[in-house]
């Protein structure tokens, strides 16, 4: 165990400490702010303070975790070896930087709570990121500098076993449209038909009408082939079914149709199901509490985790609706046209609420790729490096790489291309040394 001696121990202090600690080395932590407990520890310790007490291992503290609710936070991102860092703390400390204060600024998602401009579904983007800004977005830069800790405590602790963690992946499957053509019922053909029509498509109505007299397989209809990948590894995928009610930017099958259920029950025999909640339930706590109940009524157990419509998040709203609902994880957090790091880390973390200062029991999961953000990379050369160097990343902290694949991603339409190629790298990462 590790013994954190410090002179104010707050919920900001015991929030990263342990995310850093426990949760990415392994390393069980509790604090102290007696010096007589911290001198009798006879184990792993260290203080983190403006001041150390003598020799021991010293980080010397930035005011952040020591503070309540938002302030101007000045903030200067310099070299770091091989990465980036911030919060510089002198040369007494046994790291240049203080990490934990970064790190929490980081995980805590800080900037997006400050003034910003957002897109036009009112999205933060990464060009507003401090990663961006300053070229560490592709880094996981919590994992990196929690492992540079770990090295620095090897060298005063040398007797100290630390525990390894394994590089693992988690698949996600979005599933906003679950076919293209079936199940559409009479109105929605017929609407279809005549957009078509209008637009002189006419190939698309030869497809539309091949697929539903049973001619042709519907281009959505891709799951057969993801439950084999599924098969293949034992890193459960987790598929996000949008169930909620038609509307101008939902428009998935009728969540009451029975091939509709029994499809989402038999993906389930196999992978997670989460709920891909609706537009408009980003801001409806009743909307979506009604789509979760749905869902819950369709797999017969607890929902276990949710993904919002067009990855949107307005933080600290959305993850509040989720909290409230006893929804235990997200998979939102990411960026739609970057690859990289959104919250800075590769490993699940809480939702930290700023304005209340506590940590919530919303496990976040953030996305490392989302198909679309690779369609930027015009060859399927460029596409696989950029995936390469992103899962090397991840590998390098033995951290858990998140993707986000759609089901008609693995459909025969030209612009996803390589596609499942590109899914193959993922799956085949696990096997890798």
């Amino acid at each position: 165990m590790l013994l954190v001696y410090t002179h104010k121990i707050t919920p900001r202090l015991r929030y990263t400490f342990k995310q850093i600690c426990t949760r990415i080395l392994g390393i069980p932590v509790s604090f102290t702010a007696t010096v007589e407990d911290f001198i009798a520890h006879d184990s792993l310790k260290m203080s983190y303070s403006r001041q150390p007490l003598g020799n021991e291992f010293f980080i010397r503290s930035q005011e952040l975790l020591f503070e309540q609710g938002l302030s101007d936070v000045e903030i200067k991102v310099s070299d770091w070896e091989e990465t980036k860092c911030f919060f510089a703390n002198g040369e007494q400390s046994a790291l240049p930087f203080d990490v934990f204060a970064a790190s929490f600024y980081l995980l805590s998602r800080y900037e997006e709570y400050l003034p910003h401009v957002k897109d036009e579904f009112g999205r933060f983007t990464a060009e507003e990121s401090l990663a961006f800004n300053n070229g560490f977005l592709r880094q996981p830069v919590v994992d990196i500098w929690a492992f540079k800790f770990r090295k620095a405590l090897e060298l005063q602790f040398p007797e100290f076993l630390f525990p390894e963690r394994q590089y693992k992946i988690t698949p996600v499957i979005d599933v906003p449209m679950a076919y293209n053509y079936k199940l559409k019922g009479i109105m929605r053909t017929i609407g279809g038909t005549f957009s078509d029509l209008f637009r002189l498509r006419l190939k698309n109505i030869y497809k539309r009408y091949s697929v539903i007299f049973g001619f042709k397989h519907d281009p959505f209809d891709t799951f057969k082939y993801i439950i084999n990948k599924q098969k293949q590894v034992k890193d459960k995928f987790v598929f996000f079914f949008l169930i909620g009610d038609l509307s101008t930017y939902d428009k998935n099958i009728n969540a009451q149709k029975s091939k509709f259920i029994s499809l989402i029950k038999e993906v389930g025999d196999y992978s997670r199901i989460g709920l891909k909640a609706s537009y408009f339930a980003l801001n409806n706590i009743s909307i979506l509490k009604t789509e979760k109940l749905r869902m819950e009524a369709i797999i017969n157990q607890d929902l276990c985790a949710s993904r919002q419509s067009f990855s949107k998040l307005n933080l600290p709203e959305s993850y509040r609706n989720l909290v409230e609902l006893e929804i235990p994880e997200d998979f939102t957090m990411g960026y739609i046209n970057h690859i990289g790091f959104r919250a800075g880390t590769c490993t699940p973390f809480f939702f930290y609420d700023l304005d209340y200062e506590i940590q919530t029991p919303l496990r976040i999961n953030t996305y490392h790729v989302l198909d679309n953000a690779l369609l930027k990379y015009q060859s399927t050369l460029d596409k696989k490096m950029h995936l390469n160097r992103i899962i090397k990343e991840v590998k390098n902290v033995n951290g858990e790489f998140v993707s986000v694949f759609h089901n008609y991603t693995f459909g025969a339409y030209p612009i996803w291309k390589a596609y499942k190629e590109l899914f193959n790298i993922i799956l085949d990462s696990t096997n890798e040394n």
